[in-house]
């Protein structure tokens, strides 16, 4: 029998899960809450095999309360179950110790392969987002100046209008955008706006 506990700021999400995973006779929910600061107090109580984490909480968010967990209990197997899957964020869900991550649009069978393999102490994680990763540890990392001008980019500024706001060249800002759309992988600056708001490097 493999024992779960479930953190998600939403009850009908949390019913849900409960009624689908529990058809299984394998798994059984023995926790739950809305709050990830009540994470490491509810895995010490209940000492689960999988903790089932959403990203956004209110309070604390489900990277820092994975964080905070695994600081408490080094053992603990995190699997990050979110609407969201940008680059950034899964990124740093593993840094923080979660072992898989998957996005709440999957099949039931993919969550079930998900927990079932995390439940074993091994990593999780989709092909497609696996391969992102892989690719983007492959490509030249974005400057913070980059960013930065990125960042004005996807406001809809011009060239001239981002040299008067940073106090550069206008051909500065030019040379910065076209190492921009090479790192990026990208053609103009509408395709670099999208692809930086899908990894993470802008906020929209």
């Amino acid at each position: 029998m493999l024992t779960l506990l479930l953190i998600d700021d939403h009850f009908v999400v949390r019913s849900g899960l409960v009624a689908s995973l529990e058809l299984e006779d394998d798994l059984k929910v023995i926790g739950e809450t809305d709050r990830g600061e009540d994470t490491a107090k509810l895995f010490a109580q209940n000492q689960p095999d999988v903790v089932l984490m959403d990203l956004q909480l209110p309070g604390i968010s489900g990277i820092e309360a994975t964080a905070a967990l695994i600081r408490e209990h080094p053992t603990a197997r995190v699997l990050i179950f979110s609407t969201f899957a940008r680059d950034d964020e899964i990124q740093a869900a593993l840094k923080a110790g979660a072992l898989g991550y998957l996005q709440k649009s999957s099949s039931r069978n993919d969550l079930l392969t998900a927990i079932r393999t995390v439940a074993k102490g091994e990593r999780s994680l989709p092909a497609d987002i696996a391969q992102r990763l892989k690719d983007r540890l492959a490509e030249p990392d974005i400057t913070p100046r980059e960013r930065e001008i990125l960042a004005l980019v996807a406001q809809g500024n011009a060239n001239k209008e981002i040299a008067v706001t940073l106090g550069i060249g206008e051909d500065t800002v030019k040379q910065h955008v076209s190492r921009i759309l090479m790192k990026l992988k990208v053609n103009d600056r509408a395709q670099a706006t999208a692809e930086a708001i899908r990894r993470g490097l802008v906020k929209v």
